[in-house]
């Protein structure tokens, strides 16, 4: 597995998941401006990997800002540093040197197993990967994003955050022709954390539970309600593919200037096989759209990762 970041609360918790999980070979994790500029977001993930006691996981940084609009960041949720300001301590591990799509590249070529890329941010980095090496590209397993939704926004009324803010990329790794799992808004806020489960984290014996549930507590006191595990979700839904309820649609990325701006259009009529093409979406990906899920489950899987000494 790869990781695509923009590291705020939720992408934290995906990558502290992905990094103590048996079950996932992470490869390398990239980086790209979304919840906070790029810099920040490459900090961040380096935090999180000292607080999962990672080995040597290559991070690599990737697009600025995205490909047509200028960035408009999240830090109204995320604070200004994309962690809650919690004045943590700047980890000691080095950048890899190489960008982000020179790094998605050469993991992808470099294993002897198909990779599934998981991009929990806004797709610059991978538009990028897409159109600079087609070839690599094309010997992905799946990328499962956490973007999207077949119902309503958050960034606004009809898009969502990540793919609102760069259209364009999404677009383009939707028409892309790589097989995609659709991890949005549906879903994204079914695994709650309470207050008094985040208390509990952070008194666990455990570096990654603390920090975890530091995290967790910054969250819910900026937000005053419970908070969802987030893009976590998008990385579970790899591994766990039995607890969702998924159903193949068309779907296309808006990219028009107007009141639904990097919406994820969803064709969910029925029977759309007897459409005559003029009226489907145009360019639309049939796309394995993620509708519901066991939201025990995936939160059970979250804990006992992260916390060794969960009951």
């Amino acid at each position: 597995m790869i990781l695509d970041v923009d590291t705020g609360f939720d992408d934290a918790f995906a990558v502290l998941f992905a990094a103590m999980s048996k079950e996932i070979n992470l490869l390398g994790i990239t980086c790209v401006d979304g919840n906070t500029n790029v810099d920040q977001v490459v900090k961040n993930t380096l935090i999180v990997l000292d607080a999962a006691g990672a080995g040597e996981i290559p991070v690599a940084k990737g697009a600025t800002r995205p490909l047509v609009e200028e960035p408009l960041y999240a830090e109204h949720i995320h604070g200004a540093d994309g962690m809650g300001d919690l004045g943590l301590p700047e980890s000691k591990r080095k950048i890899d040197s190489r960008s982000a799509i020179d790094l998605l590249r050469d993991l992808v070529e470099g294993s002897k197993e198909a990779v599934t890329l998981v991009p929990v941010a806004p797709l610059t980095n991978i538009a990028n990967f897409i159109t600079t090496y087609p070839e690599s590209a094309k010997k992905l397993k799946e990328i499962c994003l956490m973007g999207g939704s077949a119902s309503v926004g958050n960034a606004t009324a009809m898009a969502e955050f990540n793919i609102w803010h760069d259209p364009e990329a999404a677009d383009i790794v939707f028409r892309s022709g790589i097989p995609i799992t659709m991890y949005g808004l549906d879903v994204f806020y079914h695994p709650l954390v309470t207050e008094s489960e985040a208390v509990q984290l952070q008194r666990s014996s455990n570096q990654s539970a603390q920090f975890a549930g530091k995290l967790l507590q910054a969250c819910i006191k900026k937000l005053k309600q419970n908070v969802t595990l987030g893009d976590y979700g998008a990385v579970a839904a790899v591994l766990r593919p039995a607890l969702l309820k998924t159903e193949v649609f068309d779907v296309g990325v808006e990219v028009a200037h107007g009141l639904v701006r990097g919406m994820t259009v969803v064709d969910r009529r029925p029977r759309l096989e007897l459409m005559i093409e003029p009226r489907r979406i145009p360019g639309a990906a049939r796309t394995n759209v993620v509708l519901d899920l066991d939201a025990k489950a995936f939160k059970d899987l979250w804990f006992t990762t992260v916390d060794s000494n969960w009951i």
